[in-house]
Parts: structure tokens; C-alpha cells; sequence
């Protein structure tokens, strides 16, 4: 990579999981789609907004964990001054499905305010309410959650806080079966936070991922896969493994429309790079279509990021 990947160091959070639905989608009409500047200015637009019934929009955004006592205001990484930015971009694009890494109990809740009819699923990786989550929030207006389970990428996958790939960082997958309640249409989301060392970790990852929706529980379902990957696109194993070799497309590849420069998902606070480096992805099935493609590098009127990464979005429709 051109620059290291400057990962976190750990810090307990808390928190819980909630999952279930309530009744059938009320759908509005979608948004304009227009790329955000990079630069300071006045509000900007959404980028994909509010899908249209038949099309769903999804957005994998790792968040950044709450860094506050090791931080001041002013700061680009204080949580504090980032919350209202990242609630402010969500309030904005409305995606009915939302994976998130690195967001720690406290956080949660921001996630909670800007789509107040969301609902949850996923735990922290040491268990209960301990440590990262890699939640799933949906629109519980318009789908429901059929099951819903999360491991570890470990030989134990059902031991809580188990790495035995090489990888010093507990690792996780949350996955959810849905129903579109407006359609009928059964499907299934996957979000993970791949290791940040190990290649063979990833590598291992990106296999277990498979056997899930090859033969596993999500088997023959049209399947979207979110995450931040640690991996760069098109030049990792982990993208050879669940793409290139493997039964996953990348969104951002397969749109119809990039409604955005190809901005790296990593700029760490600081200027978007076009062609930059792509570790953060939207994975589908190759039932599922994609419309539009973003990369979302928008910020506040004073320049300032919700987080490190940048979030990647894409309309899609199943089949």
C-alpha cells in the first residue's frame, strides 16, 4: 500500500442488539443523485437519497470508534465533533441498509437518531455489549429479519473473542436473512472488519464468508456483502478470493453509473485521492443489479469528515 494502514487500538465499549420488524414500507420518492464536493461549501445534495420502491440502497461505513479520551475538540478524529457530521450525512443519503464497523455502544446511538425507524442486529466482538460491533441496520418499514446470527473468523466461530488465523484483533461477521415486505422478496446481508495485518487472515475471511451463501445458511439467496476488507481492490487476496475468483461482484465495477470520482475509502481526515486505494466495498451476488455506485467524501461547511473512511454506496435491485 502507499501508506500503512494506522489501525485502532482497542477500547471496551458496550451495547446490545435488537432485531424483528414492524409493518410493510412506506417508500418515498428517491432523492437527486449528485456528487458531493470534496472541499468546504454549502449543503450538499445526496448522492443516491432515498431508494424507490424496487431498489435498495446500501452503504458499508466504518465509522471510526470513539477515540475521546485520547482526543480534544478540534481534533479531526474527537468523536464529539464528528457525531453531528456523520448524522447529518446518514439524515441525508437514507440508506434502508447500513453495515458499520469500528462503532463502539456509545456511538450506536447517533446511528439511531439520524434513521430513527432502523433497527439492529449484531453484538460486540468480545461479546455481549464488549468491544466493535460490525452491525446490520435495516429499514424496518420495509423489510423484516427472517434469522440472523453472527461469528468469528477463527477455527472456533462460536467462541466468543476466538483469532486463530494469524490475526491479533478479534474478527467478526454479522449476517442477517431478510424479507422485502413490499415485494415479498427474500435476501441476505453480510458485514465484517477484515484483519488489518495478516493476508492469510483475510484470505481465510473471505473463504468462511463463502461457505455461508455456498451451501450454508444463506444458500442460493441473492446475497450483498458489506465491509471494511483492509484489501485493495483488484490487487488482494481477499479481493481474488470473494471476487475475482469467487461469487461476489463489486458494486462499484458492475453500476450502470459512478455517480462519483473513484475516491480511495481511506483518506484518514485528509484530501480525497481519486484512484486511491479501495479497501471499504459493496459485494453482491451476481443475481443482483446494481444501478448507481459512490464513494462519499463529503464534508461539514467547516471541511471537517465524519470518520477516516469514506462510506460506499450503491442502488441495487434483486432479482
Amino acid at each position: 500500500m502507499a501508506r500503512p494502514i494506522d489501525r485502532r487500538t482497542l477500547i471496551s465499549g458496550f451495547g446490545t442488539a435488537a432485531a424483528g420488524a414492524t409493518a410493510a414500507a412506506a417508500i418515498a420518492a428517491p432523492a437527486a443523485a449528485a456528487p458531493a464536493a470534496p472541499g468546504k461549501g454549502g449543503p450538499n445534495r445526496p448522492l443516491i437519497g432515498r431508494a424507490t420502491r424496487g431498489r435498495l440502497h446500501v452503504m458499508t461505513f466504518n465509522i471510526r470508534l470513539d477515540r475521546s479520551t485520547e482526543t480534544q475538540p478540534g481534533d479531526p478524529d474527537h468523536w464529539p465533533d464528528r457525531r453531528p457530521i456523520l448524522i447529518d450525512l446518514l439524515e441525508r443519503e437514507q440508506p434502508c441498509l447500513l453495515g458499520v464497523q469500528e462503532a463502539k455502544y456509545a456511538q450506536l446511538s447517533a446511528v439511531e437518531e439520524a434513521l430513527p425507524r432502523h433497527r439492529m442486529v449484531g453484538y460486540g466482538r468480545q461479546g455481549g455489549s464488549n468491544d466493535e460491533y460490525s452491525a446490520i441496520f435495516y429499514d424496518a418499514r420495509r423489510f423484516d429479519v427472517l434469522a440472523w446470527n453472527q461469528f468469528w473468523l477463527s477455527d472456533t466461530p462460536d467462541v466468543i473473542g476466538s483469532a486463530t488465523w494469524g490475526n491479533n484483533v478479534t474478527r467478526i461477521v454479522v449476517w442477517a436473512r431478510l424479507k422485502d415486505l413490499a415485494s415479498g422478496q427474500e435476501f441476505a446481508m453480510i458485514n465484517t472488519h477484515f484483519d488489518h495485518e495478516s493476508e492469510p487472515a483475510r484470505i481465510k475471511s473471505g473463504e468462511a464468508m463463502i461457505e455461508l451463501f455456498e451451501g450454508g445458511e444463506l444458500d442460493e439467496l441473492p446475497t450483498i456483502v458489506t465491509g471494511d476488507f483492509n484489501s485493495i481492490a483488484h490487487d488482494s487476496g481477499a479481493y481474488t478470493t470473494l471476487v475475482t475468483d469467487g461469487p461476489t461482484v463489486d458494486t462499484w465495477d458492475s453500476a450502470e453509473q459512478q455517480v462519483t470520482p473513484a475516491w480511495g475509502t481511506f483518506p484518514g481526515y485528509e484530501e480525497p485521492v481519486e484512484d486511491g486505494e479501495r479497501i471499504d466495498w459493496v459485494l453482491t451476488t451476481e443475481d443482483i443489479t446494481t444501478h448507481e455506485a459512490a464513494i462519499n467524501v463529503s464534508r461539514d461547511r467547516d471541511g471537517s469528515y465524519p470518520s477516516d473512511h469514506a462510506p460506499v454506496q450503491a442502488l441495487i435491485s434483486l432479482p
